[in-house]
């Protein structure tokens, strides 16, 4: 997975300053700002707004100027411990050149975001090494199941080597439709490596994307037809990414047809043909994505994929 030495960055603890930056696309509701800040509080840390979070440029969320200011200047920022991004949307892809890696490596800090955060948690941790999370954003409602996770995963130093599962048993958790099912049996260890699709793929041949060599592939998106999923997976394999991973973990595909409407090949038949011949483990409807239960997943950290048993347990910790 590289030669980087692997940065994880100290734990969030009560009364931690917490960055709350727009990095991608806008703040659509008022209550956007202030259900952020509220939920950063309800979590015992200390809300620190982006000068620009509210702004608006077309579909970003500010100019690319004003949105690498407020990252680069919490990235360098000694007294804020962790940065939270308020939403994805677009964007981020825009200012990767600008980040301030060398910041992020002498200061590390819990990052945190999805969807299109992607694309910077995957960036940060090719370029620097740093562990970075791939977890709710700011401005959703938080549930119970979501929230035991996040801090479980930023706010716990599990001793090194220590197996942490990350739940019990996923079946329970889900509706019967998403239930969580292998795809692929076996099992294997391995870096997570991942996050929404789109972005994992629109990185492929750039600077920021790591190896999947040896890596847990995990995976998920929103919204999007299904034959855009098979041309991405297609270039995936083309590329010769999915050639030597150890496994793959699928998360929640929503707001996507299962089956086209003329009765065509659905998504899973989609998923199966491309990732069932590696032979790896595949797992299908973990706890991850554009869903109100969700993961907080160390991007970088090891992790054991059981495909017999639908589980993924974390080996190390994310944080220090």
């Amino acid at each position: 997975m590289g030669s980087k030495t692997t940065i994880r960055p100290p734990r969030l603890k009560p009364g931690d300053h917490v960055a709350l930056v727009a990095p991608a696309g806008p703040l659509l509701e008022r209550d956007d700002l202030r259900r952020a800040e509220e939920l950063c509080t309800a979590l015992g840390w200390v809300p620190v707004l982006g000068q620009h979070a509210d702004a608006q440029h077309g579909y970003l969320a500010g100019t690319d100027a004003e949105r690498l200011k407020d990252l680069n200047d919490a990235l360098a920022d000694p007294s804020v411990s962790a940065i939270w991004c308020i939403r994805g949307g677009y964007g981020l892809t825009r200012i990767l050149p600008g980040v301030n890696y060398d910041a992020a490596r002498r200061l590390p800090k819990v990052i945190l975001g999805f969807s299109d955060i992607t694309a910077l948690l995957l960036a940060l941790h090719q370029r620097t090494g740093l562990i970075t999370f791939h977890g709710p954003v700011a401005r959703h409602e938080m549930t119970d199941f979501t929230r035991s996770h996040l801090e479980r995963v930023v706010a716990t130093a599990a001793p090194a080597g220590r197996l942490a599962p990350l739940d019990p048993p996923p079946q329970v958790l889900v509706p019967s439709r998403n239930r969580v099912t292998a795809l692929a049996g076996g099992a294997a260890e391995g870096p997570l490596i991942g996050g929404n699709l789109t972005l994992v793929q629109c990185l492929l041949g750039t600077p920021y994307l790591p190896s999947l060599d040896g890596a847990i592939l995990f995976l998920e998106d929103v919204g999007e037809e299904f034959y855009r999923v098979d041309r991405m997976l297609s270039h995936l394999r083309l590329a010769g990414a999915l050639d030597r991973l150890a496994g793959v973990a699928l998360g929640r595909f929503t707001e996507m047809h299962r089956r086209g409407a003329d009765g065509a090949t659905g998504l899973d038949r989609i998923l199966a043909d491309y990732l069932k011949p590696l032979g790896i483990p595949v797992v299908m409807g973990l706890p991850f994505g554009h869903v109100d239960d969700q993961w907080t997943l160390p991007v970088g950290s090891r992790a054991r994929l059981d495909g017999d048993a639908g589980t993924l347990d974390l080996l190390e910790p994310g944080v220090s």
